[in-house]
């Protein structure tokens, strides 16, 4: 389904560099936070493979952590079976590419370390750590083209830890970028929850309440980052390059 929409939000970017062009114009760029688990529920996989979808159905790049096992790995193939390997970056810390990868595909050698074959998963950058693989995946979507964003599939302690690290920056000003849960039977609602409480009592502006958007389908999500716009409630601080 390709998403259509007449109003696109306030998606401008305060830092990044161009990474891919159509004609001229920044790509669409999502970095997609999940799980390298599957879960208990196969809906959560499902869900993975149709934002993958409908990210290939409305010429939309992904960047990802660089796993190909769990969610992670399901959205990263399935976009690469459909768009080819230019449409998916992965990002790994050294670290963690012997946990984070599915032992049965075909991998390369590079720099001494295993990395699936780009045409299965499209690329992979290696890096040295955490703080680098976050900053480089944000970099990639402040310098993408209208609509680009982060959507939050289902996840752990790494997923949440990088959706909140995402709407801390956003709060903070130092970027503008659409950020989606993308909540599965209910799978989120123990934070929109919080949200709201944190709200209630006082430690959230309620416009900063906004900076997070939920949806409940892959399609909503992608028109939530096509649609967003930017916190009255945001910190107005100059940060010059980070």
């Amino acid at each position: 389904m390709t998403v259509d929409s007449s109003v696109t939000g306030q998606n401008g970017s305060s830092n990044g560099t161009a990474n891919g062009t159509t004609n001229g114009t920044p790509r669409t760029k999502i970095c997609v936070y999940c799980g390298s688990a599957a879960g208990n529920d196969p809906e959560h996989v499902e869900v993975a493979r149709e934002l993958a979808r409908v990210m290939a159905e409305n010429d939309i790049d992904l960047v990802y952590g660089g796993g190909t096992v769990g969610l992670m790995g399901e959205v990263a193939k399935t976009l690469t079976k459909l768009k080819g390997p230019d449409a998916v970056h992965g990002i790994i810390p050294e670290a963690l590419v012997k946990y984070e990868r599915d032992g049965t595909y075909q991998t390369v050698n590079t720099a001494n370390q295993y990395v699936p074959t780009e045409s299965e998963y499209g690329r992979t950058t290696v890096v040295k750590d955490m703080h680098t693989r976050k900053k480089l995946m944000a970099e990639e979507v402040f310098a993408g083209g209208p609509g680009s964003g982060f959507i939050a599939l289902s996840g752990g302690y790494g997923t949440v830890e990088e959706l909140f690290e995402t709407v801390t920056w956003n709060q903070l000003g130092i970027h503008k970028r659409g950020i989606c849960l993308l909540n599965i039977n209910g799978y989120w609602d123990g934070i929109i929850q919080w949200v709201d409480k944190a709200v209630e009592q006082g430690f959230v502006k309620l416009p900063n309440k906004d900076i997070l958007v939920t949806a409940t389908s892959a399609e909503d999500a992608i028109l939530g980052l096509m649609n967003y716009q930017v916190s009255e409630g945001t910190f107005k601080l100059e940060w010059g390059n980070q």
